[in-house]
Protein backbone atom coordinates (compact mmCIF):
# COMPACT_ATOMS: atom_id res chain seq x y z
CA UNK A 1 0.00 0.00 0.00
CA UNK A 2 1.57 3.29 -1.11
CA UNK A 3 1.49 6.14 1.40
CA UNK A 4 0.45 9.66 0.46
CA UNK A 5 4.04 10.82 0.88
CA UNK A 6 5.41 8.07 -1.35
CA UNK A 7 2.80 8.76 -3.99
CA UNK A 8 3.51 12.50 -3.99
CA UNK A 9 7.22 11.79 -4.33
CA UNK A 10 6.61 9.46 -7.26
CA UNK A 11 4.36 11.99 -8.98
CA UNK A 12 7.10 14.61 -8.74
CA UNK A 13 9.89 12.53 -10.28
CA UNK A 14 9.17 13.59 -13.84
CA UNK A 15 12.66 14.92 -14.45
CA UNK A 16 14.03 11.50 -13.58
CA UNK A 17 12.26 9.94 -16.55
CA UNK A 18 9.01 8.62 -15.07
CA UNK A 19 5.76 8.61 -16.99
CA UNK A 20 4.49 12.02 -15.95
CA UNK A 21 1.29 12.15 -17.93
CA UNK A 22 -0.26 8.98 -16.56
CA UNK A 23 1.03 9.66 -13.04
CA UNK A 24 -0.37 13.18 -13.05
CA UNK A 25 -3.70 11.89 -14.28
CA UNK A 26 -3.83 9.31 -11.51
CA UNK A 27 -2.79 11.99 -9.01
CA UNK A 28 -5.72 14.18 -10.02
CA UNK A 29 -8.16 11.31 -9.73
CA UNK A 30 -6.92 10.00 -6.39
CA UNK A 31 -5.78 13.10 -4.53
CA UNK A 32 -8.29 15.57 -5.89
CA UNK A 33 -7.55 18.89 -7.55
CA UNK A 34 -7.76 20.81 -4.26
CA UNK A 35 -5.05 18.89 -2.43
CA UNK A 36 -2.80 21.51 -0.78
CA UNK A 37 0.94 21.23 -0.49
CA UNK A 38 2.59 22.01 2.83
CA UNK A 39 5.21 24.72 2.38
CA UNK A 40 7.93 25.98 4.72
CA UNK A 41 9.26 29.47 4.02
CA UNK A 42 12.88 29.94 5.15
CA UNK A 43 14.63 33.30 5.46
CA UNK A 44 11.93 35.81 6.26
CA UNK A 45 13.17 39.31 5.57
CA UNK A 46 12.42 41.22 2.36
CA UNK A 47 11.83 38.86 -0.57
CA UNK A 48 10.07 36.31 1.65
CA UNK A 49 7.06 38.62 1.69
CA UNK A 50 6.75 38.07 -2.07
CA UNK A 51 6.77 34.33 -1.35
CA UNK A 52 3.97 34.88 1.15
CA UNK A 53 2.00 36.96 -1.35
CA UNK A 54 2.42 34.36 -4.11
CA UNK A 55 1.53 31.43 -1.88
CA UNK A 56 -1.59 33.37 -0.90
CA UNK A 57 -2.36 33.81 -4.61
CA UNK A 58 -2.02 30.02 -4.96
CA UNK A 59 -3.86 29.27 -1.73
CA UNK A 60 -6.12 26.69 -3.36
CA UNK A 61 -3.10 24.44 -3.83
CA UNK A 62 -0.71 25.51 -1.08
CA UNK A 63 -0.55 26.40 2.59
CA UNK A 64 2.29 27.71 4.72
CA UNK A 65 2.78 25.15 7.46
CA UNK A 66 6.10 26.46 8.82
CA UNK A 67 8.12 29.65 8.75
CA UNK A 68 11.78 29.67 9.71
CA UNK A 69 14.40 32.33 10.49
CA UNK A 70 17.49 32.70 12.66
CA UNK A 71 16.27 36.04 14.02
CA UNK A 72 13.40 35.80 16.50
CA UNK A 73 11.89 39.24 15.91
CA UNK A 74 11.86 38.74 12.13
CA UNK A 75 10.37 35.26 12.66
CA UNK A 76 7.54 36.59 14.80
CA UNK A 77 6.75 39.46 12.45
CA UNK A 78 6.55 37.16 9.45
CA UNK A 79 4.51 34.54 11.31
CA UNK A 80 1.99 37.23 12.26
CA UNK A 81 1.79 38.39 8.64
CA UNK A 82 1.31 34.81 7.46
CA UNK A 83 -1.54 34.28 9.91
CA UNK A 84 -3.21 37.45 8.68
CA UNK A 85 -2.67 36.76 4.96
CA UNK A 86 -3.29 33.00 4.85
CA UNK A 87 -5.99 32.78 7.51
CA UNK A 88 -4.14 30.16 9.54
CA UNK A 89 -1.14 30.36 11.82
CA UNK A 90 2.08 28.66 10.74
CA UNK A 91 4.37 26.89 13.16
CA UNK A 92 7.68 28.65 13.76
CA UNK A 93 11.21 27.29 13.84
CA UNK A 94 14.68 28.81 14.12
CA UNK A 95 16.72 25.93 12.65
CA UNK A 96 15.83 24.88 9.10
CA UNK A 97 17.25 21.40 9.74
CA UNK A 98 14.37 20.69 12.10
CA UNK A 99 11.94 21.68 9.34
CA UNK A 100 13.61 19.38 6.81
CA UNK A 101 13.19 16.48 9.24
CA UNK A 102 9.38 16.82 9.10
CA UNK A 103 7.70 14.33 6.79
CA UNK A 104 4.62 16.52 6.36
CA UNK A 105 6.58 19.30 4.61
CA UNK A 106 6.30 18.91 0.83
CA UNK A 107 8.30 21.94 -0.33
CA UNK A 108 10.53 24.69 0.99
CA UNK A 109 11.14 28.20 -0.29
CA UNK A 110 14.52 29.81 0.33
CA UNK A 111 14.93 33.58 0.67
CA UNK A 112 17.96 33.54 2.94
CA UNK A 113 21.29 35.32 2.39
CA UNK A 114 23.09 34.03 -0.71
CA UNK A 115 25.69 31.90 1.09
CA UNK A 116 22.88 29.65 2.31
CA UNK A 117 21.04 29.16 -1.02
CA UNK A 118 22.84 26.13 -2.44
CA UNK A 119 23.72 24.35 0.84
CA UNK A 120 20.12 24.65 2.05
CA UNK A 121 18.64 23.65 -1.32
CA UNK A 122 20.95 20.62 -1.47
CA UNK A 123 19.91 19.62 2.05
CA UNK A 124 16.29 20.17 1.04
CA UNK A 125 16.24 17.82 -1.92
CA UNK A 126 18.25 15.26 0.04
CA UNK A 127 15.54 15.40 2.71
CA UNK A 128 12.89 14.68 0.07
CA UNK A 129 11.56 18.23 -0.35
CA UNK A 130 10.90 20.18 -3.52
CA UNK A 131 12.69 23.53 -3.49
CA UNK A 132 11.96 27.07 -4.68
CA UNK A 133 15.23 28.96 -4.28
CA UNK A 134 15.78 32.65 -4.91
CA UNK A 135 18.47 33.77 -7.30
CA UNK A 136 21.36 33.39 -7.23
CA UNK A 137 21.00 29.66 -6.67
CA UNK A 138 24.57 29.52 -5.34
CA UNK A 139 27.32 31.60 -3.78
CA UNK A 140 29.96 30.28 -6.21
CA UNK A 141 30.04 28.18 -9.41
CA UNK A 142 31.07 24.98 -7.64
CA UNK A 143 27.97 25.09 -5.44
CA UNK A 144 25.72 25.58 -8.45
CA UNK A 145 27.14 22.43 -10.04
CA UNK A 146 26.64 20.55 -6.76
CA UNK A 147 23.01 21.65 -6.53
CA UNK A 148 22.31 20.46 -10.08
CA UNK A 149 23.90 17.11 -9.26
CA UNK A 150 21.82 16.78 -6.07
CA UNK A 151 18.63 17.64 -7.96
CA UNK A 152 19.34 15.00 -10.59
CA UNK A 153 20.18 12.37 -7.98
CA UNK A 154 17.02 12.93 -5.95
CA UNK A 155 14.61 13.81 -8.76
CA UNK A 156 13.07 16.55 -6.62
CA UNK A 157 12.01 19.74 -8.39
CA UNK A 158 14.12 22.88 -7.92
CA UNK A 159 12.75 26.13 -9.33
CA UNK A 160 15.04 29.17 -9.29
CA UNK A 161 13.39 32.50 -8.63
CA UNK A 162 13.94 34.11 -12.04
CA UNK A 163 10.27 35.03 -12.16
CA UNK A 164 10.46 36.80 -15.52
CA UNK A 165 10.61 33.33 -17.10
CA UNK A 166 6.94 33.03 -16.06
CA UNK A 167 5.94 36.48 -17.32
CA UNK A 168 3.39 36.07 -20.18
CA UNK A 169 4.61 39.13 -22.09
CA UNK A 170 8.26 38.08 -21.71
CA UNK A 171 7.45 34.58 -22.98
CA UNK A 172 5.53 36.14 -25.88
CA UNK A 173 8.26 38.54 -27.03
CA UNK A 174 11.09 36.02 -26.64
CA UNK A 175 9.08 33.65 -28.82
CA UNK A 176 8.67 36.45 -31.38
CA UNK A 177 12.42 37.10 -31.32
CA UNK A 178 13.09 33.40 -31.87
CA UNK A 179 10.70 33.54 -34.84
CA UNK A 180 12.47 36.45 -36.55
CA UNK A 181 10.74 39.59 -35.24
CA UNK A 182 14.07 41.46 -35.37
CA UNK A 183 15.84 39.21 -37.84
CA UNK A 184 18.81 37.33 -36.42
CA UNK A 185 19.36 38.50 -32.85
CA UNK A 186 23.08 38.91 -32.10
CA UNK A 187 23.60 41.53 -29.35
CA UNK A 188 21.89 41.95 -26.01
CA UNK A 189 22.48 44.62 -23.39
CA UNK A 190 21.31 44.22 -19.79
CA UNK A 191 21.37 46.93 -17.12
CA UNK A 192 20.36 47.79 -13.58
CA UNK A 193 20.34 51.23 -11.93
CA UNK A 194 19.64 52.20 -8.33
CA UNK A 195 20.61 54.85 -5.77
CA UNK A 196 21.82 52.72 -2.87
CA UNK A 197 23.27 54.58 0.10
CA UNK A 198 26.55 54.01 1.89
CA UNK A 199 26.68 51.24 4.49
CA UNK A 200 29.28 53.18 6.47
CA UNK A 201 32.05 51.70 8.56
CA UNK A 202 30.77 49.11 10.99
CA UNK A 203 32.14 48.24 14.38
CA UNK A 204 32.22 44.98 16.28
CA UNK A 205 29.41 44.83 18.81
CA UNK A 206 27.77 42.07 20.86
CA UNK A 207 25.44 39.84 18.86
CA UNK A 208 21.81 40.87 19.41
CA UNK A 209 19.92 38.52 21.70
CA UNK A 210 17.34 38.03 18.93
CA UNK A 211 19.91 36.62 16.46
CA UNK A 212 21.53 33.18 16.24
CA UNK A 213 24.75 34.44 14.65
CA UNK A 214 26.31 30.98 14.34
CA UNK A 215 23.33 29.64 12.41
CA UNK A 216 23.20 32.79 10.28
CA UNK A 217 26.80 32.15 9.20
CA UNK A 218 26.31 28.40 8.72
CA UNK A 219 28.63 27.24 5.92
CA UNK A 220 30.57 30.55 5.80
CA UNK A 221 33.86 30.96 7.70
CA UNK A 222 33.21 32.65 11.03
CA UNK A 223 33.30 36.43 11.35
CA UNK A 224 32.81 38.74 14.30
CA UNK A 225 29.41 40.41 14.33
CA UNK A 226 29.38 43.97 13.06
CA UNK A 227 26.59 46.52 13.37
CA UNK A 228 26.20 47.20 9.62
CA UNK A 229 25.50 43.67 8.32
CA UNK A 230 21.94 42.70 9.21
CA UNK A 231 19.30 42.59 7.92
CA UNK A 232 20.27 43.54 4.32
CA UNK A 233 23.86 44.72 3.97
CA UNK A 234 25.28 41.19 4.03
CA UNK A 235 24.79 41.45 0.22
CA UNK A 236 27.93 43.58 -0.01
CA UNK A 237 30.31 41.34 1.98
CA UNK A 238 32.06 38.60 0.03
CA UNK A 239 31.75 35.96 2.75
CA UNK A 240 27.93 36.02 2.53
CA UNK A 241 26.90 38.00 -0.56
CA UNK A 242 27.65 38.02 -4.27
CA UNK A 243 27.40 41.70 -5.22
CA UNK A 244 24.86 43.54 -7.33
CA UNK A 245 25.56 41.49 -10.45
CA UNK A 246 24.19 38.36 -8.79
CA UNK A 247 21.65 40.21 -6.69
CA UNK A 248 19.93 41.78 -9.68
CA UNK A 249 21.94 41.24 -12.85
CA UNK A 250 21.00 37.55 -12.81
CA UNK A 251 17.48 38.48 -13.94
CA UNK A 252 18.40 40.63 -16.92
CA UNK A 253 21.35 38.55 -18.13
CA UNK A 254 19.12 35.48 -18.00
CA UNK A 255 16.59 37.26 -20.22
CA UNK A 256 19.38 38.17 -22.66
CA UNK A 257 20.68 34.64 -23.04
CA UNK A 258 17.10 33.34 -23.26
CA UNK A 259 16.37 35.75 -26.10
CA UNK A 260 19.63 35.02 -27.94
CA UNK A 261 19.33 31.26 -27.36
CA UNK A 262 22.84 30.94 -25.90
CA UNK A 263 24.39 29.25 -22.88
CA UNK A 264 27.96 29.66 -21.59
CA UNK A 265 30.08 32.19 -23.50
CA UNK A 266 33.56 31.68 -24.93
CA UNK A 267 35.06 34.48 -22.87
CA UNK A 268 34.29 37.04 -20.17
CA UNK A 269 35.83 40.45 -19.53
CA UNK A 270 34.85 42.77 -16.70
CA UNK A 271 35.82 46.14 -15.27
CA UNK A 272 34.34 47.44 -12.03
CA UNK A 273 34.99 49.60 -9.00
CA UNK A 274 33.61 51.09 -5.81
CA UNK A 275 33.43 54.78 -6.75
CA UNK A 276 30.50 56.42 -5.00
CA UNK A 277 31.44 55.84 -1.34
CA UNK A 278 34.40 54.71 0.75
CA UNK A 279 32.96 52.30 3.30
CA UNK A 280 32.82 48.60 4.22
CA UNK A 281 31.17 47.61 0.93
CA UNK A 282 33.51 44.93 -0.51
CA UNK A 283 32.11 44.72 -4.04
CA UNK A 284 31.80 47.33 -6.78
CA UNK A 285 28.99 49.83 -7.24
CA UNK A 286 29.65 50.05 -11.00
CA UNK A 287 30.44 47.17 -13.35
CA UNK A 288 30.67 46.68 -17.11
CA UNK A 289 30.96 43.11 -18.39
CA UNK A 290 31.13 41.56 -21.87
CA UNK A 291 30.24 37.94 -22.62
CA UNK A 292 31.49 36.82 -26.04
CA UNK A 293 30.13 34.05 -28.29
CA UNK A 294 31.08 32.97 -31.80
CA UNK A 295 28.22 34.91 -33.39
CA UNK A 296 26.69 36.92 -30.54
CA UNK A 297 27.52 38.98 -27.46
CA UNK A 298 25.93 40.09 -24.20
CA UNK A 299 26.82 43.24 -22.26
CA UNK A 300 25.93 43.70 -18.59
CA UNK A 301 26.08 47.09 -16.90
CA UNK A 302 25.31 47.50 -13.22
CA UNK A 303 25.36 50.84 -11.43
CA UNK A 304 23.69 50.65 -8.08
CA UNK A 305 24.63 54.09 -6.75
CA UNK A 306 23.56 56.14 -9.79
CA UNK A 307 19.94 55.97 -10.87
CA UNK A 308 20.37 57.14 -14.47
CA UNK A 309 17.85 55.18 -16.54
CA UNK A 310 18.36 53.58 -19.95
CA UNK A 311 15.42 53.63 -22.36
CA UNK A 312 13.49 55.23 -19.49
CA UNK A 313 13.94 52.12 -17.34
CA UNK A 314 15.72 51.36 -14.05
CA UNK A 315 16.44 47.88 -15.34
CA UNK A 316 15.85 45.89 -18.49
CA UNK A 317 17.28 44.24 -21.58
CA UNK A 318 17.72 45.45 -25.15
CA UNK A 319 17.92 42.70 -27.76
CA UNK A 320 19.34 43.84 -31.12
CA UNK A 321 19.10 42.00 -34.42
CA UNK A 322 19.61 42.37 -38.14
CA UNK A 323 16.26 44.10 -38.70
CA UNK A 324 15.49 45.82 -35.39
CA UNK A 325 15.60 45.93 -31.61
CA UNK A 326 13.40 44.78 -28.74
CA UNK A 327 13.53 46.60 -25.39
CA UNK A 328 12.08 44.42 -22.65
CA UNK A 329 11.48 44.77 -18.92
CA UNK A 330 9.04 43.57 -16.29
CA UNK A 331 6.45 46.14 -17.35
CA UNK A 332 6.28 45.39 -21.07
CA UNK A 333 8.24 45.60 -24.29
CA UNK A 334 8.80 47.78 -27.36
CA UNK A 335 9.91 46.84 -30.87
CA UNK A 336 12.00 49.26 -32.94
CA UNK A 337 13.19 49.22 -36.54
CA UNK A 338 16.83 49.63 -37.55
CA UNK A 339 16.58 53.44 -37.39
CA UNK A 340 15.19 53.40 -33.87
CA UNK A 341 11.56 54.07 -34.75
CA UNK A 342 9.13 52.24 -32.49
CA UNK A 343 6.85 49.94 -34.50
CA UNK A 344 5.04 48.11 -31.70
CA UNK A 345 4.69 48.09 -27.92
CA UNK A 346 2.99 46.27 -25.07
CA UNK A 347 2.50 47.57 -21.53
CA UNK A 348 1.39 45.49 -18.55
CA UNK A 349 -0.24 48.49 -16.93
CA UNK A 350 1.76 48.71 -13.71
CA UNK A 351 5.22 50.10 -12.98
CA UNK A 352 8.04 48.36 -11.15
CA UNK A 353 11.03 50.13 -9.61
CA UNK A 354 14.52 48.93 -8.72
CA UNK A 355 14.11 50.48 -5.26
CA UNK A 356 11.46 47.85 -4.46
CA UNK A 357 13.34 45.20 -2.45
CA UNK A 358 10.37 42.83 -2.02
CA UNK A 359 8.91 42.49 -5.51
CA UNK A 360 5.34 41.27 -5.01
CA UNK A 361 4.00 40.86 -8.54
CA UNK A 362 1.97 38.68 -10.89
CA UNK A 363 5.17 37.20 -12.38
CA UNK A 364 6.14 35.74 -9.01
CA UNK A 365 2.58 34.48 -8.53
CA UNK A 366 2.82 32.72 -11.89
CA UNK A 367 6.29 31.36 -11.11
CA UNK A 368 4.98 29.81 -7.89
CA UNK A 369 1.92 28.48 -9.72
CA UNK A 370 4.23 26.79 -12.21
CA UNK A 371 6.32 25.28 -9.37
CA UNK A 372 3.21 23.96 -7.64
CA UNK A 373 1.83 22.54 -10.91
CA UNK A 374 5.20 20.90 -11.47
CA UNK A 375 4.86 19.06 -8.16
CA UNK A 376 1.18 18.21 -8.48
CA UNK A 377 0.75 17.63 -12.21
CA UNK A 378 4.22 17.19 -13.69
CA UNK A 379 4.11 20.54 -15.49
CA UNK A 380 7.49 21.57 -16.94
CA UNK A 381 9.23 24.18 -14.80
CA UNK A 382 9.84 27.60 -16.31
CA UNK A 383 13.22 27.95 -14.61
CA UNK A 384 14.61 24.60 -13.46
CA UNK A 385 17.84 25.10 -11.57
CA UNK A 386 20.03 23.58 -14.30
CA UNK A 387 18.77 26.28 -16.67
CA UNK A 388 18.82 29.14 -14.17
CA UNK A 389 22.30 28.30 -13.00
CA UNK A 390 23.80 29.25 -16.38
CA UNK A 391 23.19 32.99 -15.91
CA UNK A 392 24.22 32.69 -12.25
CA UNK A 393 27.55 31.11 -13.19
CA UNK A 394 28.08 33.69 -15.95
CA UNK A 395 27.81 36.53 -13.45
CA UNK A 396 29.94 34.72 -10.90
CA UNK A 397 32.54 34.50 -13.68
CA UNK A 398 32.06 38.23 -14.20
CA UNK A 399 33.05 38.67 -10.55
CA UNK A 400 36.05 36.37 -11.05
CA UNK A 401 37.17 38.38 -14.10
CA UNK A 402 36.97 41.53 -11.96
CA UNK A 403 38.93 39.89 -9.13
CA UNK A 404 41.68 38.59 -11.44
CA UNK A 405 41.69 41.70 -13.68
CA UNK A 406 41.87 39.75 -16.93
CA UNK A 407 39.85 38.10 -19.68
CA UNK A 408 38.68 34.60 -18.88
CA UNK A 409 38.41 31.92 -21.56
CA UNK A 410 35.78 29.30 -20.82
CA UNK A 411 34.79 25.73 -21.49
CA UNK A 412 31.37 26.31 -23.04
CA UNK A 413 30.03 22.98 -21.79
CA UNK A 414 30.25 23.86 -18.08
CA UNK A 415 31.59 27.41 -17.77
CA UNK A 416 34.90 26.42 -16.17
CA UNK A 417 37.87 28.71 -16.81
CA UNK A 418 40.45 27.25 -19.19
CA UNK A 419 44.21 27.33 -18.56
CA UNK A 420 43.98 29.66 -15.54
CA UNK A 421 44.57 27.95 -12.20
CA UNK A 422 44.43 31.24 -10.28
CA UNK A 423 40.97 32.10 -11.64
CA UNK A 424 39.73 28.58 -10.89
CA UNK A 425 40.58 29.12 -7.20
CA UNK A 426 37.42 31.26 -7.14
CA UNK A 427 35.28 28.39 -8.49
CA UNK A 428 34.70 27.09 -4.96
CA UNK A 429 34.85 28.58 -1.49
CA UNK A 430 36.25 27.83 1.94
CA UNK A 431 33.64 26.41 4.31
CA UNK A 432 33.38 26.49 8.06
CA UNK A 433 34.48 23.10 9.38
CA UNK A 434 31.58 20.67 9.50
CA UNK A 435 29.27 22.83 7.37
CA UNK A 436 30.33 22.03 3.79
CA UNK A 437 27.53 20.68 1.57
CA UNK A 438 27.99 17.15 0.23
CA UNK A 439 26.40 15.36 -2.71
Amino acid sequence: MMTRREFLDKAALGTAGLAIASTAKSYGQIMGSNNRLNFAVIGLNGRAYAHLSSLKANKANARIAYVCDVESNILKKFADSTTQEMGEAPKTEKDFRNVLALKEIDAITIATPDHWHAPMAIAGVQAGKHVYVEKPCSHNPGEGAMLIEAQKKTGKLVQMGSQQRSSPHSIEIVDKIHNGAIGRAYFAKAWYSNVRKSIGTGKEVPVPATLDWDLFQGPAPRQAYRDNVQPYNWHWFKVWGTGESLNNGTHEVDVCRWALGVDYPKSVTSIAGRYQFKDDWQFYDTMSTSFSYDDAMIAWEGKCCNGMKYYGRDRGSAIMGTTGTVVLDRDGYEIYDLKGKMTSEFKVGNKTESADLVGRDSMTDAHFANFIAGIQKGEKLKQPVAQGNVAVTMLQLSNIAWETKRELHLDQTDGKVLHDAEAMKYWDREYEKGWAPKV
